[in-house]
């Protein structure tokens, strides 16, 4: 069982202008003299984590969080219909980390990032290899097109009723088509109601792909309150209608730019949403990356998981 350290509070917190229009926020725990470590949260628009971040010896590390664009508590929320998503794509949130970094005056950072936070985290240290010190990836994704396809059509066949459920939500015109970009339409819908249904049954799916995984849970996903749903869902679909602006295989093709950064990566073996094969293959063109598959958990995650993520913060935290 892991011994956690004790919840702290974050000693510094704010807003960070982009100057478009978009505020992010962000808040800093442990030592301000401590090793520095960006968390960066999935979803996209899960926004970052409320609780403490107990894994993290505070003594050790200076572990800074932030919620990316238009989640979380960063402004404008979106929630809000009139939030624009044509000032949210990948290029963009990779800007936001750097000029946060260079905010905090800070020269080199671990960056830890599970599912979507993997994805983004990957292209960022490529884009910026000089500036990341190690990373540590659970729930290894690269948002290829092909692992969107599996998340939101390939998972059916495991699912096939609440799948049936999902291309529904669609109208019936646009149901042989391109399902994701059908929702990103939805959430652009001025009709409240409409953004609200499409949300619940974007959630209802996702909380299904993963519903009979070890350790899985109800609600998963939809377990937020209805405004956090909309974003989510907003931000989703997107992005994943829009490949995430990246190139397929682009993150794989270019691992050879993360060359000296050591990493963790960490994958459950029966990961649905995220099957490990992208684990495996990005360990295979990472030599300085060593990949841990955890038998007993899926997406969420279990206690051997967490054991395993610990133990890559404490092997880190002396480096």
């Amino acid at each position: 069982m892991v011994d956690l350290n004790a919840p702290t509070h974050p000693y510094d917190h704010g807003f960070l202008d982009t100057g478009d229009g978009n505020r992010i926020y962000y808040e800093q725990f442990g030592s301000p003299e401590g090793k520095a470590a960006l968390s960066v949260h999935g979803g996209p628009g899960a926004g970052a984590p409320q609780r403490p971040p107990k894994a993290w010896d505070p003594d050790r590390y200076r572990v800074i969080r932030f919620d990316q664009r238009n989640c979380g508590r960063s402004t404008p929320h979106a929630g809000d219909p009139a939030a624009d998503m044509t000032l949210n794509t990948t290029q963009h949130l990779i800007d936001d980390m750097e000029r946060l970094r260079e905010h905090l005056g800070i020269e080199r950072w671990l960056l830890s990032g599970a599912s979507w936070g993997a994805t983004l985290a990957l292209a960022y240290a490529q884009q910026h290899p000089e500036r990341v010190s190690e990373m540590i990836i659970p729930l290894v994704t690269t948002t290829r097109r092909d692992e969107i396809d599996w998340l939101y059509r390939g998972a059916g066949r495991f699912h096939p009723e609440a799948w049936d459920r999902f291309r529904d939500g669609v109208p019936e015109d646009e149901r042989d088509g391109d399902l994701l970009a059908a929702y990103a339409r939805l959430m652009e819908n001025p009709d409240r109601a409409i953004r609200e249904k499409a949300a619940i049954d974007w959630l209802t799916w996702e909380d299904a792909v993963i519903s009979n995984e070890p350790n899985g849970r109800p609600g998963m996903y939809s377990d937020r309150e209805i405004d956090a749903q909309i974003a989510f869902v907003r931000i989703c679909a997107h992005f994943f209608s829009n490949g995430a602006w990246l190139e397929e295989d682009q993150l794989l093709r270019n691992a050879h730019k993360l060359a000296g950064i050591p990493a963790v990566l960490i994958h459950g073996r029966h990961d649905m949403g995220s099957p490990v094969q992208t684990a495996w293959e990005l360990a295979k063109v990472w030599p300085d990356a060593r990949l841990r598959i955890i038998e007993d958990s899926g997406h969420g995650g279990s206690h051997t998981m967490q054991e395993t993520i610990w133990a890559a913060i404490e092997e880190f935290k002396n480096r």
